[in-house]
């Protein structure tokens, strides 16, 4: 134990018998906040500094003194674990101060997968950390995970996604609730917007108030879980990421609300006018957004904030609105609508498109330029010598159509066709046909074909064809093609099909096609299909298929190459060389290597770190020294044999290889059967070649002993061929058969035995 718990625990019981008097209830909390998920994660933003606002809201709201709360700040494992055996160390202290009861809440933010937590590179499994808080002696144990795919340690006893939970608990009350970001399939994601996680920022929002249906001053569990919910799911079902639902697994008992925060304990508070409505954000004087909620006309409402000064933005359908106020000790400020003063917006127009009224929210704002001159035809040899140069001089001009050498202007809505290029500085639409290239500056929509290069520097909601190259700016919504490259600096949703190369910076969805290599640097999702090779920086949802290498941090789906590369895999992999962390289905290859399989690894070699490795000294009817090594998962098993014979003055020896099925037989027995070939070689002449082989069927039922040893034997039925009359060796003491199989070959077969000692 260190010096620093140590002290921790002797401030605890000196402090037992003050806290016995005072506090009726007792609340410790353990805050993890952990943005490196390790090297095939990307490093998140902002879950240090979620972590951090939990605990702050806690201490103001929550009833968790100072001295209760820990804040961790990227740990690994080996420290996440030792936190919580201090946290249970501390519980066990809180119970004997006299405290009528005693509550843990326990809250981590960042990276995880199906399996548990990832903390820098490791792994701390979910039913590790189920049993480390079902071990906290507490009254009650409250969890919250805002990470991917937390669903699954809340499904780990049948926790299911619904919409809310009803809670029945109060002064005795007992048990557990566990709290998710989203469910066991789906990523949780953090906004730059919010500067937050989605769920965590809606959690603490719906903790200050937000949250508060009964309009009693005190925010209970069940609602703060129906509002995070809620609101989680609404401001997510629109991003690229999807639609995020959390989830939970309760199970409670008592009589009344589990209060989670209390308005009251504060010394200032918000109160929020019957007449105030729309959405509403609360930002604290170094511009965090410390609440977000959307207030209804008709119910009061009121927030829990620290003193300070604030600023807050009201959103509505006609427009948005700022206030500023300060919360002063002891006192409940008021807001109303007359509080708030119109934001002047200027009319802006967007790039290319005519002028539009002011909005609500514009971000980032784009500058005010002249309407474009509308000019239904153009006619150019070079932009300079065109219509539109006559018409309108240096002024920017749209047309809907053009026709030319090279064609240009600020936009075109129709089409252009050209002989040499077709170039348009902010944006395209329709079809635009060139020899050359086509290079427009903004968004495009249409069709863009060409025999050079299309480039459109912003979104492309096109179908790009070239025989050279297509580069986007921005994101892709229908498709490119090109014999040479495809190159999406943002996401895409459709199809890229290239004699060369696809890249995209952002995610995909749809079908990925080339001779050479597709690379996606975000998720993907559909078929990435290549000559060459694929490779995606996020996951894989669909299939990875390549006449050379597949490469994905995570897979759900199948991967399909001469040699597959990824994290997680739930699926398959198919290919001459399969690596993975941990596998969900099938990994089948002349070589396997994962961390651990859950399913089965079908191949010459499998390595798996949590599977088998077992060295095993055997004599049988044929040799006396035997030597196995057996590596492979759960259940198969690759077996590399060798053996030498003293009974034949060690005039030979055998090497051999063995595929076999490992069946556990409660804890301390089990039975391995497997088929094996070896070949005879002689010790003078090991390398002087040989026409035989030793074919075998084993049985072999094993007693262990000992955690590293075991005690093993069974039958064996052997088939030995000869080609040569020198290797036509009697192998075996036991009664055995020899019958001619062609003028040149002899078969032998005969059962025979084996014991030996496993370790």
């Amino acid at each position: 134990m260190s010096a620093s718990r140590v002290l921790a625990l002797l401030g605890l019981l000196l402090a037992a018998p003050a806290l016995a008097e005072t506090v009726p209830v007792r609340r410790l909390a353990l805050l993890v906040g952990v943005n490196d998920g390790g090297p095939e994660r990307v490093r998140l933003r902002y879950a240090v500094s979620d972590a951090r606002a939990f605990d702050k809201v806690l201490g103001e709201l929550g009833g968790v003194a100072a001295a209760d709360r820990r804040v961790l700040m990227d740990v690994g494992r080996a420290g996440l674990l030792e936190a919580l055996g201090e946290l249970r160390a501390r519980t066990e202290v809180a119970r004997g101060s006299g405290a009528s009861r005693v509550e843990v809440l326990v809250y981590y933010s960042g990276h995880s997968d199906e399996e548990g937590l990832l903390l820098k590179g490791e792994r701390l499994g979910y039913g590790e950390l189920r049993r480390a808080l079902d071990a906290l002696p507490a009254d009650v144990r409250i969890a919250v995970l805002d990470s991917c795919a937390s669903g699954a340690f809340a499904r780990a006893k049948g926790g299911t996604r619904r919409p809310a939970f009803l809670v029945d608990s109060g002064n005795k009350v007992k048990g557990h609730a566990i709290l998710t970001s989203s469910s066991e399939d789906e990523v949780s994601q953090e906004s730059d917007r919010l500067g937050a996680s989605y769920f965590t920022h809606h959690l603490i929002s719906g903790l200050r108030g937000a949250a508060d249906a009964t309009r009693d001053g005190r925010v209970t569990l069940n609602e703060a879980y129906q509002f995070a919910f809620h609101e989680t799911l609404a401001r997510t079902e629109k991003t690229r990421g999807g639609a995020q639902h959390p989830a939970y697994d309760i199970e409670l008992a008592g009589s009344g609300d589990l209060v989670m925060t209390d308005l009251r304990a504060t010394s200032a508070g918000l109160y929020l006018a019957e007449a105030l409505e729309g959405r509403l954000f609360v930002r604290d004087a170094a511009g965090l957004l410390v609440v977000e909620l959307q207030k209804l006309p008709g119910r009061p409402a009121e927030l829990g904030l620290a003193p300070g000064r604030y600023q807050v933005r009201r959103e509505l359908e006609s427009g948005a609105s700022e206030a500023t106020f300060t919360l002063v000790e002891g006192q409940r400020t008021p807001l109303a609508p007359a509080s708030f003063q119109a934001i002047p917006l200027e009319a802006t127009v967007s790039r290319g498109g005519p002028e539009v009224a002011p909005v609500a929210f514009v971000a980032p704002a784009v500058e005010a330029r002249t309407p474009r001159t509308l000019l239904p035809v153009s006619l150019s040899l070079i932009p300079p010598l065109s219509t539109n140069a006559f018409r309108a001089p240096g002024q920017r001009v749209e047309n809907q159509l053009a026709f030319g050498g090279v064609n240009g202007g600020s936009a075109v809505r129709g089409g252009a066709l050209s002989l040499v290029a077709n170039w348009y500085d902010e944006e395209a639409h329709g079809l635009l046909l060139s020899m050359g290239i086509n290079v427009v500056g903004g968004r495009a929509s249409g069709l863009m074909a060409s025999m050079g290069a299309n480039i459109a520097s912003g979104d492309l909601e096109a179908l790009q064809m070239a025989v050279g190259v297509n580069v986007a700016g921005g994101d892709v919504r229908v498709g490119q093609a090109a014999a040479g490259a495809n190159v999406a600096a943002g996401s895409v949703w459709g199809v890229q099909l290239a004699g060369g190369g696809n890249v995209t910076g952002g995610s995909f969805i749809g079908l990925q096609g080339s001779a050479g290599l597709n690379v996606a640097r975000g998720n993907f999702a559909g078929l990435q299909g290549s000559v060459g090779g694929n490779v995606t920086g996020g996951s894989v949802r669909g299939v990875q298929w390549a006449m050379g290498f597949n490469r994905a941090s995570d897979v759900k789906g199948l991967q399909v190459a001469l040699v597959n590369v990824g994290g997680d895999v739930t699926g398959a992999q198919l290919g001459l060389i399969n690596v993975a962390r941990v596998v969900t289905g099938a990994q089948l290859g002349l070589v396997n290597v994962s961390e651990e399989v859950k399913g089965i690894p079908v191949g010459l070699l499998s390595f798996e770190k949590k599977g088998q490795f077992h060295v095993e000294l055997y004599g049988s009817d044929i040799q006396l020294t035997n030597l196995a090594v057996k590596f492979g998962g759960k259940y198969l098993y690759t077996a590399l044999l060798g053996g030498i014979g003293p009974d034949d003055r060690l005039e030979r020896f055998s090497l051999g290889l063995g595929l076999g099925l490992h069946l556990p037989l409660g804890e301390r027995m089990w039975l391995d059967g497997d088929v094996a070939g070896s070949t005879m070689l002689r010790v003078r002449d090991p390398f002087g070649g040989s026409s035989n082989v030793l074919c075998q069927g084993r049985l072999m039922l094993g007693v262990q002993l000992f955690e590293r040893f075991a005690f093993f034997g069974g039958p064996t039925y052997n088939v030995y061929f000869a080609g040569r009359d020198e290797e036509r060796y009697r192998l075996t003491t036991l009664p055995s058969r020899e019958q001619w199989v062609n003028p040149f070959t002899t078969v032998r077969y005969w059962p025979g035995v084996q014991l030996g000692i496993r370790m």
